[in-house]
């Protein structure tokens, strides 16, 4: 069974950090953009990073390139998100993402996992 299981969120203080991790099972990141995105109440979900096993390529966003590191860790078929000096605005709830590079193009979603920035 094709499975993304994340952990990791919480709670935390602005300027504070959270390492968030993403499981695969059923499947190898070879050929798969992965990636994290995040939504926040009342508004859409955006992307936060993206990695590319066919170009080797990471992309940030803007609001948090800097700040957050996306990594994998192969042998454990597991991605994480690295996410230092949270901000207010960093809160949302968080979903792990692959998205195949061949057909039939799958998309698979991790459950979510929140993350509440707040003094």
């Amino acid at each position: 069974e094709v499975q993304l299981v994340e952990s990791g969120g919480g709670l935390v203080q602005p300027g504070g950090s959270l390492r968030l991790s993403c499981a695969a099972s059923g499947f190898t990141f070879d050929d798969y953009v992965i990636g994290w995105f995040r939504q926040a109440p009342g508004m859409e979900r955006e992307g936060v990073v993206c990695f590319s096993s066919g170009s080797g390529d990471t992309y940030y966003s803007d609001s948090v390139n800097g700040r957050f590191t996306m990594s994998t860790d192969n042998a454990k078929n597991t991605m994480y998100l690295q996410m230092n000096s949270l901000k207010p605005e960093d809160t949302a709830v968080y979903y792990c993402n692959a998205r195949g590079l061949r057909y039939p193009y799958v998309d698979y979603w991790g459950q979510g996992t929140q993350v509440t920035v707040s003094s």
